[in-house]
């Protein structure tokens, strides 16, 4: 059941990698360039979580460092999979797109096309015929509960306004 705690783990990841990077995006208090401000420090991150942490990690474990060129060639592709999408998850921000809209529109859309390649890449054994009715109803399930969050999304709260402090009373 490794599987299913490491599954949860990268849902609560991603599931706050919106939040952050959109409240990163702000800080950086850079209304043009912020966003790539922010993305530069998501490419730091995964410089030292995605290369220096596995070369440790394969070093320790006594691996031999060599790698095929079709196992780095699909490798590389994911990656670059991973940082357009988080690259355009940015940009999606920056056109006025929210975390809870955003996020809920990639994690609901993400599924159906993981669905869709997947059996494209592995047929099923008895072909389209064979699936079970109830994995098309998961997939427009997904995508009907991403448009449901997108449109009943909560509105925030007003912004927090700084009052001036109150004037110092003399008496004269």
């Amino acid at each position: 059941m490794n599987w299913l705690a490491y599954s949860l783990m990268t849902a609560l990841f991603f599931g706050l990698y919106g939040i952050f990077l959109h409240t990163g995006q702000i800080a950086m208090k850079d209304p043009v360039m912020g966003r790539y401000k922010a993305f530069l420090f998501v490419g730091v991150a995964y410089l030292v979580i995605a290369v220096i942490v596995p070369i440790i990690m394969l070093k320790f474990q006594g691996s031999s460092f060599s790698f095929t060129g079709k196992g780095i060639t699909l490798s590389f592709i994911a990656g670059l999979l991973g940082a357009l999408g988080a690259f355009c998850i940015l940009l999606a921000f920056g056109a006025r797109g929210t975390p809870a809209v955003v996020m809920s529109i990639v994690f609901a859309g993400a599924p159906v096309v993981n669905a869709i390649v997947s059996m494209s890449l592995h047929p099923p054994k008895g072909g389209v015929s064979a699936i079970p009715w109830q994995f098309f109803l998961g997939i427009v399930l997904a995508a009907f509960g991403g448009c449901l969050v997108t449109i009943y999304k909560p509105a925030p709260a007003p912004a927090l306004t700084k009052t001036p402090p109150p004037a110092a009373v003399t008496d004269a």
